[in-house]
């Protein structure tokens, strides 16, 4: 039998990489963080236990790659969904829901993955984060940015807030009031994006973007 190829097995650690980080976000929404175990996670992605450590320095990195991937996903399907588009302001509006849709969906997870990156460990960079951070500075440069290195970080920080706010123990912000405190900063029209039910609450939320960011501050 001829030696696989450098493509080949550079396509079977990619998918050994993405079974434990998809084995990752499963059992930490099932079980939590510390009840997860790295074997556990070797074991639901079918993969050997060692190749854990091979790929990822500790759980904590292997959780932020995890949910980074997951975010990625999110926002990739959020954008690319029927009918697609390339205009900006709808595109913006689909990653705020996007994101703010996991907050919803996977609140644990989510809630995890908060608490983690306050933590020692700090923000990972990793090809996970990279990818996401890509796809936000894109959607950031439609949306018309005239400084999308300054512009991204602070489109990032507000996501994180909103999901911290909807998710703090014992004081939860409602979504809704969040997505219309974001969707009138952008000056975005409610329907953009995954409007929920009900309508803005406190009355309509109406965009008056001119197509550029607005100030900070």
């Amino acid at each position: 039998m001829s030696p696989r190829s450098a493509s080949v097995n550079e396509e079977l650690r990619r998918r050994s990489r993405e079974r434990l980080l998809q084995a990752t976000v499963e059992l930490v929404a099932e079980r939590g963080y510390e009840a997860t175990t790295l074997g556990a996670i070797a074991d639901r992605a079918g993969a050997a236990r060692g190749l854990v450590s091979y790929y990822f320095p500790g759980k904590r990195q292997l959780l932020q790659s995890a949910v980074h991937r997951l975010m990625h996903l999110r926002l990739e399907a959020a954008l690319e969904r029927e009918p697609r588009t390339d205009d900006g302001r709808e595109r913006l509006a689909r990653a705020v829901d996007a994101i703010l849709g996991l907050a919803r969906d996977e609140p644990l997870l989510m809630r995890t993955h908060m608490a983690g990156i306050l933590q020692a460990e700090g923000f990972v960079q990793c090809p996970e984060q990279q990818r996401l951070a890509e796809l936000l500075r894109d959607t950031v440069a439609r949306y018309g940015s005239q400084d999308v290195d300054t512009d991204y970080p602070l489109l990032r920080a507000l996501l994180m807030g909103a999901v911290v706010a909807v998710l703090l123990p014992g004081a939860p912000m409602p979504q809704a009031r969040l997505r219309a405190e974001l969707f009138q900063r952008y000056g975005l029209d409610w329907g953009l994006g995954f409007p929920p039910d009900g309508g803005p609450p406190g009355g309509p939320l109406g965009g008056t973007s001119d197509g550029t960011f607005p100030p900070s501050g």
